[in-house]
């Protein structure tokens, strides 16, 4: 039987997704490329960006007609809307789309094998939006699909900062963090089927409090030391973290740990402080400015990206000015600006001064082209210089590879096909926005 799932936004769902096909393996399910001909449809979704809910429905209409194609052949294919949206609107699904067969959230996809069934003995829909009292991880099978060169490895979930325009505490609930021996057990399994570069995951990655073999709960930092010790993992990274979680010992591990690489994705979401108290992040511009020096000072080489939300309620021009003012300043390697968009049942959904739509349409246009200014700055900065780069995807052209710096850059080369899913040293002989092109220096070369 063929399984097709339709992953939207972070990498914790793309995670998700694999394992819930290594969840569905043992019924006899495999991936298939597309919804035709599929005997399961998952959409897993994201209630983050904008219109969300939208892009779902207007998905599973098309969808549903395969599944009615399907029927007059007389089989039945079974449509599945998991993860955050299904968390937040799970009633309201099964009423726009009552031929949806399952509803699960993002803490119930190990229980795919039961929806499954009463999905199938049934006519009506399964449906599994609990929060449930031990973790979804305890009952994962303990083999995980190959991921290829670089891996996805959720360590820890959900948040407890409840920022007053984020969902995720209402969708993935409340922090929880993975044990050391079980994040080690899946990274060794990964680092075996070939993976040298290895993501850890979480909504906010840097508060992992896991287990640890001691019977003390283990920081980040601790977490990724033991990691580091795996033979064949060549390179730790980490995503997504919160300003407040920032400790010493992590800025420390930067400094000490080689294989950490020296990129690190921390979200601010506004420059001004009026804007960051109304949205509850409980930081503000001194102290996370403080943060990136100070991990400067540990790691010269240290690049960043970050999160910025355009138009949240009240914001004046002069708070965006502070947002524009804070990118030139930090020099982003990159960053993702968006504008706010309210999300139900949260408190900045029902403040009354929301910003105009066209207000917030051109300040995002000018904060994307001081992003994308200070983004080809730093990429410029790297012409002339020889970046270990791991080339594990195909490019535009044929025989071009693109790969990601330590900078998580996206570098092509060409005439590399030998070298797919290796580290090499390449060359950096042009910069654009998005993307570099380099020259592969071969490891003879490199030698002398």
């Amino acid at each position: 039987m063929k399984v097709f799932i339709k992953t939207y936004g972070c990498q914790m769902n793309a995670y998700d997704s694999r394992r819930m096909l290594d969840v569905l393996k043992p019924l006899g399910y495999e991936a298939a490329d597309s919804p035709e001909g599929a005997d399961m449809v998952i959409l897993n979704t994201c209630h983050i960006r904008e219109k969300a809910e939208e892009k779902v429905y207007s998905e599973l209409g098309r969808v549903r007609q395969e599944k009615e194609r399907q029927a007059q052949e007389g089989r039945r294919m079974l449509i599945a809307v998991a993860g955050c949206v299904a968390q937040a609107e799970g009633e309201e699904i099964l009423a726009r789309a009552p031929f949806v067969d399952m509803v699960f959230g993002p803490q119930s996809y190990h229980r795919l094998p039961e929806l499954v069934t009463k999905a199938l003995r049934a006519r009506g829909s399964a449906v599994n939006l609990e929060f449930p009292s031990v973790s979804k991880f305890d009952f994962l099978p303990e083999s995980v699909s190959g991921q290829g060169a670089a891996a996805f490895l959720a360590v820890q979930e959900g948040c407890d900062k409840f920022c007053t325009f984020c969902v995720v505490p209402y969708t993935r609930g409340g922090e929880y963090s993975r044990s050391v021996a079980e994040v080690e057990r899946e990274a060794r399994l990964l680092a075996e089927q070939g993976a040298v570069e290895i993501m850890l995951l979480g909504q906010n990655v840097n508060a992992y409090h896991g287990a640890g073999p001691d019977g003390e709960a283990w920081t980040l930092a601790a977490l990724i030391r033991r990691l580091a010790r795996i033979d064949g993992l060549r390179r730790i990274r980490y995503t997504t973290s919160h300003p407040r979680d920032m400790s010493d010992d992590l800025i420390s591990a930067h400094a000490e740990e080689e294989k950490l690489m020296p990129y690190l994705h921390l979200p601010i979401q506004s420059g001004s402080d009026a804007v960051l108290e109304r949205m509850n992040r409980k930081h503000n511009r001194a102290f996370y400015l403080d943060i990136i020096a100070r991990l400067r000072r540990a790691r010269p080489d240290m690049a960043f990206s970050g999160d910025f939300i355009v138009g949240f309620p009240r914001e004046t021009e002069e708070d965006f000015a502070a947002t524009l003012s804070i990118v030139r300043e930090v020099g982003y390697a990159t960053a993702y600006s968006f504008s706010y968009s309210p999300r139900p049942g949260t408190p900045a959904a029902s403040e009354e001064h929301q910003v105009p739509p066209e207000v917030k349409d051109a300040r995002l246009q000018r904060l994307q082209a001081e992003i994308g200014a200070s983004a080809l700055a730093f990429n410029q900065g790297c012409i002339g210089r020889v970046m270990e780069v791991l080339l594990d995807r195909d490019g535009r052209r044929p025989g071009q590879l693109l790969g990601r710096s330590p900078y998580m850059q996206s570098v092509h080369v060409e005439g590399a096909e030998s070298y797919r899913g290796k580290i090499v040293s390449v060359k950096i002989a042009n910069a654009y926005a998005n993307s570099m092109a380099g020259k592969l220096i071969h490891f003879r070369q490199r030698a002398a």
